[in-house]
């Protein structure tokens, strides 16, 4: 049996609000909101072998330490990186310097500090593992 992942969890302060930037930013619906756990996803019958959800959970203590988990977000085009990054700012998230030099993706933070990239489209042939 093949094991497959189903949701990404992400630690929040205040999970309704972090669950609804990143609701907004991906275009997917909510569930749960409120309860302690709010769950982002693009909209599926459960289960559903190709789709992955993001939980953010409410967790009482605040992050010490780096993440070692980010998201990457992916782009159509330059101009589609643009408006997306722009759009997400709109949305609350903000630059952030993780060290990153100058590189062709941003990297962003969400209202709560977590770090993502927005990437270019890439030319290279699908990976395949």
């Amino acid at each position: 049996m093949t094991l497959r992942l189903v949701h990404v969890n992400v630690r929040a302060g205040d999970d309704p609000a972090l669950g609804r930037f990143w609701a907004e930013a991906l275009g997917w619906g909510l569930s749960g909101e409120g309860t302690g756990s709010t769950l982002v996803s693009p909209g599926f019958v459960w289960p559903d072998p190709a789709a992955v959800c993001v939980d953010f959970v409410t967790v009482p203590d605040p992050e010490t330490v780096k993440y070692r988990v980010h998201l990457d977000l992916a782009t159509t085009s330059a101009a589609h990186q643009a408006e997306l990054v722009a759009r997400l700012m709109d949305l609350g998230a903000t630059p952030a310097d993780v060290g990153q030099g100058d590189v062709p993706w941003t990297v962003l933070a969400d209202p709560e500090g977590n770090v993502f990239c927005v990437l270019v489209p890439l030319d290279a042939e699908p990976l395949h593992l």
